[in-house]
């Protein structure tokens, strides 16, 4: 925008500066527009990815958590969590019963 408005201004310049003004407005809005789709924009993107992943994870805990503050048991509070954890990274249930258990007989 601003090698526009040089250019508006040294609009009764020579036909060669003219032009030397508009080249520079469209490498300056070339530059812009690239580095806006080519480097802004994604790196925006993972980092809304990495706060979805995030917020995923306080989900999980809200939900055990609430499960323990209704009064029900441990257990089933762990199984509000798990069910609250994204497909692809769910334990299976009988993974996460042998977790409770091992936990519990150490403890």
């Amino acid at each position: 925008m601003l090698g526009v408005v040089i250019t508006m201004g040294n609009i009764d310049g020579p036909a060669s500066e003219i032009g030397m003004n508009v080249a520079a407005a469209l490498v300056g809005t070339f530059l812009g527009i690239l580095m806006a789709y080519g480097a802004v924009g994604p790196l925006g993107t993972n980092m809304e990815m990495r706060n979805e992943a995030e917020g995923e994870l306080f989900k999980v805990m809200k939900a055990g958590l609430l499960g323990f503050y209704k009064g029900f048991p441990p257990v089933i509070a762990v199984e509000f969590a798990r069910r609250t954890i994204p497909g692809e990274h769910r334990p299976g249930f009988a993974d996460t019963e042998d977790a409770c258990r091992e936990t519990k007989s150490k403890g």
